[in-house]
């Protein structure tokens, strides 16, 4: 990681370590960005007895939590950096007290200016997977979550930053030639279910909210494994198709009923196994929390290949940047 985004974290968690008692930590943001501090909550609520809450920085706004106070630590997210929903979730955050932490690719944005601290993070081809958004999210938590618990373990996820990209490129090399079979089989799909859950709950729902609602313009949903069983599960038919992606840990036996069922009244099953990726760099501790990020690799691969297959262009949009809304 580099330095300038390693001392960034240093600042953020020195303030934070100034707070007496955290007593709540948010994160809020909008679409893809929430999306991606989805395993922050989840990680936080899995380690530290301190509750932590994901919400889209419009509810967040709306809901008006009512412990949100100057005990508190709202972590934000904006790619752009000028997210109306966000830079005013983020506004509202500190008229209640609360500290935020802005993360952000673009310096100098509306979101650096309105959070106390901002995290910087790289992006595009060719970017270490360290540099990018998630290697910046997960080195802020995990020394947030020692300094915290001070529990030297999170060394263990801290180190493993430093392999990431070498992980993210071997997912690139094993995923690829998958990724466009998949893709050419599911190009004239009108339809197409995404199906996870805990730590990949986050990917997997950018995938069917972003990737291809937003990006290819693919009728989807997100269904959580646990409740596919409570109502989804009705839609399954031989004609349908269902991408699921199989995590490691405490959700995994949940995915895999999933599996079973839908193998069973579905021709079209696509599995992502987190369990086919080599993470032999990182501690067993942490191998369900990386999982994700090569998780969300898969993912992208397959919307590159169906941008590809269906000529639409990732970039493309019919009304975001365009329309009042």
């Amino acid at each position: 990681m580099k330095k300038e985004y390693q001392q960034e974290i240093k600042n953020a968690l020195a303030a934070a370590e100034k707070i007496d008692g955290i007593n709540h930590v948010y994160f809020v943001a909008c679409g893809g960005s929430m999306a991606f501090m989805q395993p922050a909550e989840y990680i936080f609520n899995r380690e530290c007895d301190i509750p932590a809450t994901i919400l889209p920085a419009r509810e967040f706004t709306t809901r008006n939590p009512h412990d949100l106070c100057n005990h508190s630590l709202v972590v934000s997210c904006s790619h752009s950096g000028s997210t109306p929903e966000t830079n005013e979730a983020v506004n509202f955050a500190k008229s209640k007290g609360a500290l935020t932490v802005g993360i952000t690719y673009t310096a100098g944005s509306d979101l650096e200016k309105n959070s106390d601290f901002t995290l910087h993070y790289s992006w595009g081809k060719g970017t270490d997977a360290s540099d990018l958004n998630n290697g910046v999210l997960y080195g802020f938590i995990f020394s947030l979550l020692k300094s915290i618990t001070g529990d030297n373990k999170f060394e263990k996820g801290l180190k493993a930053l430093d392999s990431l990209e070498t992980m993210a490129d071997r997912v690139r090399k094993q995923f690829g030639e998958t990724a466009k079979k998949w893709t050419s089989e599911l190009k004239r799909e009108k339809l197409i279910y995404a199906v996870g859950s805990g730590i990949n709950t986050g990917e997997t729902y950018s995938f069917s909210a972003c990737w291809l609602q937003e990006m290819q313009w693919i009728h989807s949903g997100y269904i959580n494994s646990a409740e596919y069983f409570h109502g989804p599960f009705e839609v399954t038919d031989f004609d349908v198709p269902f991408i699921i992606c199989k995590g490691l840990g405490i959700t995994r036996k949940m995915d895999q009923r999933v599996i079973d069922f839908a193998k069973k009244h579905s021709q079209k099953v696509y599995v992502i196994d987190d369990a086919d990726f080599d993470m032999h760099e990182v501690d067993d501790d942490f191998k369900e929390y990386y999982s994700q990020i090569l998780s969300g690799v898969a993912f992208r691969q397959l919307a590159e290949g169906f941008a590809y297959e269906r000529g639409h262009s990732l970039d493309v949009r019919r009304y975001m940047g365009h329309l009042d809304y």
